[in-house]
């Protein structure tokens, strides 16, 4: 597992994620721990390195 920071699109609070890089691809939703709004989550993965990471509102 890694453990990954991003800022909320909700709180803009600093928070982290952990994200597993044996999966390439993966969209995921979940709360965000400091407000507890719902974000949508999308991680690519390639050579378990990471390529690109998204987070949105889930509206």
């Amino acid at each position: 597992m890694e453990k990954h920071f991003f800022q909320c699109p909700y709180c803009w609070e600093e928070v982290s994620i952990l994200l597993d890089p044996s999966v390439k691809n993966n969209v995921f939703i979940e709360d965000c721990e400091v407000c507890c709004n719902p974000l949508e989550f999308s991680v690519q993965f390639e050579n378990e390195q990471l390529i690109n990471f998204t987070v949105n509102q889930f509206q």
